[in-house]
């Protein structure tokens, strides 16, 4: 595998921070995505293939994230408030693979590998029909020392990529799952998608 280094970029991602929690303990190695509302380009561009992961509360719905996975939306929402100044930047991602998907019955069959219920990721498949739904798989890596940056009026609304505004210092990083854990995973969810 390539040696891997923290992005020099401020790309950022934003997430659920449920989903970034699931991605960050190796719970999954996929984020569905179709766009922001507000994306300029009205559909979901993969900007880089490497960038950080921007933790967003204010739209979590528990209803759409499965039973089993819920402890980890508790978690995410321990301390949290709607007044809070600040979000800690744990993780940076690399894109293996940006699989495009349009039909259901795939979807339904991704369904074991993420934490999302089907009303979710239905929702997300439905919503602006004609474009495609982008699996990608992300390698997910974990700062050694996490940064906590001031949540930004730049940083709010529907749009999937925000340039951090803070930077974030170059440190010691760690994969959240070994190359062979990864590869594992990337097989048999890549197996599914070619049935």
């Amino acid at each position: 595998m390539q040696s891997i280094v923290q992005p020099l970029s401020p790309l950022s991602l934003k997430e659920w921070a449920v989903a970034v929690k699931a991605l960050g303990e190796g719970e999954q190695i996929i984020t569905i995505r179709k766009g922001g509302l507000y994306e300029e380009t009205r559909e979901f561009r993969l900007e880089n293939n490497q960038f950080y992961l921007y933790p967003t509360y204010e739209h979590q719905k528990r209803e759409m994230v499965k039973a089993d996975y819920q402890h980890l939306l508790d978690a995410t929402l321990e301390g949290w408030t709607m007044d809070k100044k600040t979000v800690t930047i744990e993780y940076f991602a690399e894109v293996t693979d940006d699989v495009e998907l349009m039909d259901e019955a795939n979807l339904r069959a991704l369904s074991p590998f993420h934490i999302w219920t089907d009303n979710f990721a239905d929702v997300r498949l439905h919503w602006k029909k004609k474009q495609p739904l982008h699996i990608l798989f992300v390698r997910m890596y974990r700062l050694e020392n996490p940064v906590e940056i001031p949540i930004d009026a730049a940083y709010q609304g529907c749009k999937s990529w925000h340039d951090l505004l803070v930077e974030i210092p170059q440190a010691a990083f760690t994969p959240v799952l070994s190359d062979e854990e990864f590869a594992a995973k990337k097989a048999a969810i890549m197996a599914v998608l070619q049935n």
